[in-house]
């Protein structure tokens, strides 16, 4: 008797076990090298599934030295293209033609291959999966009430973060520290579990990196060389909520239900942003509205009502395409992170759906900042009416996004007025913010007794246009002085006088004309008290440079200073000056796609002290 089996059988372990009940005792085993090459290369790629594989033929060897069987490898393995096209069936067409050839009896554990097997005419024995009930993971043995996650690596004790929301402490939970062992073995665990269990999916699985979803917990898999060693790490929500357990409920009620809107849920990572995004969208299933979710990885806690997408070939784009057919009420949009998520998020948003984003913000109106340049500035308030901050769980400021024509606060000439951003705090009705263009710049001024600042709005822009002007002209140093509403005082060093002055005086007039307000010039020598301010007030304008793997920016003198990267004085990033003087961005991190993009688009890069 002779048998070929395929790679599902071989991985299930079922062909050891037939041997060992005496169904194939004494057989010739002819394992395809086709199937020996995909478990390796699962293997390689830290997938279990390989490695079960691997253990299963060293298990038909011992059993061929032992004289039961007899183990022979044939066939050749799959070139590169059957590997990519394995989904297609290349492999499974490989492993039947040497059953074919060897006229030997196929032993699957596929269903689609025993049926293929069987059209042709071929010898079939199925066997059926191997079946393990799955109500809990070992994984979950680590959990206790307050346990938000777990964090397991090889060689490090088991570590969680456990309290309460905004509260939480991470800490030891095991003086044992992990070995490779451990790993794999709940590594197999949890993917035996995605696969087999009704209860979870595979979200993710790429060289280095799975992701599943398992009941109520989200469990990465890493592995070398994508990370630095094995690493599990397993989260879940700690608490429920509903919209009534939140502040401002009844009115956050009556606004999604008035008419279809654009909101942000914004807060610190671990402040409740989520939770709270599930309350909303549970809300909204209840008041009979139909809720999706756009979710990369699914993550929200919702109902069996609500369906939640992740990407369409890898671009959320093409999942809001579908989604616009299937003509959603409400879409939860968690998280809107990158460039293209604004994007997808507006345009669904201007296609009349009603959209909520989880968006990661220090404070609520940075959530809206991270709309200037992705979205024209006329539009934010039809994309985003409403802002939510979460902190600690709590919801602790809404704001209202209106446009009106107005006057900006602060100036004065009627012929001033322009389409201003109004950002109203909801509890009180009070205007905390404007945004508006100033001089062809996007500038987010505070207002009131919620700006924090005795300056007026004139006062906060008039510093920054004057020294974006005086620097396109000078080479060094520049200082700003504002003397009035209408006048201020540039110092310059003694070499850049005649340059930003003009001849006959014509520069700076054209620039106080442009900006109204007169401009007296001096040099740096002339100011009482001079001190090297390089990066003081609104900060030194810099010139990226754009490499093949970095962005970098120069910061000669400026070694070990820890700085605020800014695009047009919208907040970029925090960093450390190196010591050669220069700031180095990753090309392909979130942080260097907002700079390149902000380069492209001609926004002025400063730096300012953190």
């Amino acid at each position: 008797m002779e048998i070929v089996p395929d790679t599902s059988v071989v991985i299930d372990g079922r062909v050891s076990e037939r041997v060992e009940e005496g169904e194939f005792a004494g057989a010739t085993v002819a394992v395809p090298e086709a199937v020996v090459g995909e478990l390796e290369s699962q293997a390689n790629d830290g997938r279990e599934t390989g490695w079960e594989g691997l253990e299963e033929l060293q298990q038909l060897v011992e059993l061929d030295e032992a004289g039961t069987i007899t183990v022979e490898y044939v066939g050749r393995r799959a070139a590169s293209a059957e590997k990519r096209d394995a989904d297609e069936g290349d492999i499974d067409a490989l492993i039947r033609d040497i059953a074919a050839e060897r006229e030997a009896q196929l032993v699957t554990s596929d269903e689609v291959q025993a049926e293929v097997a069987r059209a042709k005419g071929f010898e079939v024995s199925y066997i059926e999966p191997r079946e393990r009930e799955f109500e809990v993971l070992d994984i979950e043995d680590f959990f206790d009430e307050t346990t938000m996650s777990v964090h397991l690596k090889v060689g490090v004790a088991p570590m969680a973060k456990r309290g309460d929301i905004g509260e939480m402490a991470y800490e030891t939970i095991d003086e044992q520290s992990l070995t490779e062992g451990d790993l794999r073995e709940y590594a197999a665990d949890i993917e035996d579990g995605a696969r087999i269990s009704p209860d979870g999916f595979v979200e993710l699985d790429e060289p280095g990196m799975t992701i599943v979803q398992f009941k109520d917990y989200r469990i990465a898999i890493a592995r070398p060389p994508f990370s630095d060693g094995m690493e599990i790490t397993a989260v879940r929500p700690i608490v429920k909520t509903t919209l009534d357990d939140y502040e401002y409920a009844d009115d956050l009620r009556e606004r999604l239900l008035e008419r279809q809107r654009g909101v942000l849920i914004s807060g610190s990572p671990g402040a409740g942003k989520s939770t709270f995004a599930q309350a909303v969208a549970e809300f909204l299933t209840d008041a009979d509205f139909a809720v999706k979710t756009m979710e990369k990885p699914r993550d929200l806690q919702v109902g069996p009502e609500i369906t939640q997408y992740t990407e369409l070939g890898g671009q959320m784009s093409k999942t809001a395409d579908s989604l616009l057919m299937v003509r959603p009420d409400y879409t939860i949009y968690d998280e809107v992170r990158k460039t293209d998520d604004f994007e997808v998020f507006a345009d669904m948003r201007l296609a009349g759906v009603g959209m909520v984003g989880v968006v990661h913000a220090t404070r609520a109106i940075d959530a809206l900042q991270r709309l200037i340049g992705r979205v024209e500035l006329g539009l934010i308030p039809q994309v985003v009416d409403t802002v939510v901050y979460i902190e600690a769980g709590r919801v602790t400021k809404v704001y209202d996004v209106q446009t009106e024509v107005k006057v900006p606060e602060g100036l004065m000439e009627e012929d001033l007025a322009r389409p201003v951003i109004m950002i109203r705090d909801f509890e009180t009705d009070q205007t905390e913010y404007e945004i508006y263009t100033f001089n062809r710049q996007v500038v987010t001024v505070p207002v009131g007794e919620g700006g924090g600042t005795d300056d007026s709005g004139v006062d906060r822009i008039a510093k920054q246009e004057i020294e974006r002007e005086i620097r396109s002209v000078a080479h060094g140093h520049v200082e700003v002085d504002l003397r009035g509403p209408d006048t201020a005082v540039v110092w310059v060093e003694d070499d850049d006088i005649s340059a930003v002055i003009g001849k006959g005086g014509g520069r700076i007039s054209d620039i106080e004309n442009r900006l109204g307000i007169d401009i007296d010039v001096r040099t740096l020598e002339e100011r009482p008290n001079t001190a090297d301010t390089t990066t003081g007030g609104a900060g030194m304008a810099v010139t990226p440079e754009i490499t093949s793997r970095h962005v970098i920016i120069p910061m000669e003198g400026h070694a070990g200073d820890t700085v605020e990267v800014q695009a047009d004085s919208e907040y970029l990033f925090t960093a450390t000056v190196s010591r050669g003087g220069e700031i180095q961005v990753s090309r392909g991190s979130a942080i260097a796609e907002e700079l390149e993009k902000a380069i492209d688009h001609g926004r002025t890069i400063t730096v300012v002290p953190s």
